[in-house]
C-alpha cells in the first residue's frame, strides 16, 4: 500500500517537472516573439518618422506654391 502511494507521488512529480519544462519552452518562444514584435514596432516608428518628414516637406512646398499663386493677379 505504501509503494502505491510512493508511485503515485512519483508520477505527480514527473508530471509537474514535465509541465515546468514545457512552460519554460513556451516562455522562451513567447519572449522571442515579443522581441520580434518590438523590433517591428521600432521599424514602423522609423518609417513613420520618414513619412512625417516627407509630408511636412510636401506641405511646405505646396504652401510655397500657393503663396506664389496668390501673388499672381488675375486678369479679367
Amino acid at each position: 500500500m505504501e509503494i502505491g502511494k510512493f508511485t503515485e507521488l512519483e508520477d505527480k512529480i514527473k508530471q509537474i517537472v514535465s509541465e515546468q519544462v514545457f512552460l519554460k519552452k513556451q516562455i522562451s518562444i513567447l519572449e522571442e516573439a515579443l522581441k520580434n514584435k518590438e523590433s517591428e514596432i521600432e521599424e514602423y516608428k522609423s518609417k513613420l518618422k520618414v513619412l512625417d518628414e516627407e509630408r511636412n516637406s510636401v506641405r511646405a512646398r505646396v504652401d510655397s506654391l500657393l503663396d506664389l499663386l496668390a501673388d499672381i493677379e488675375v486678369v479679367k
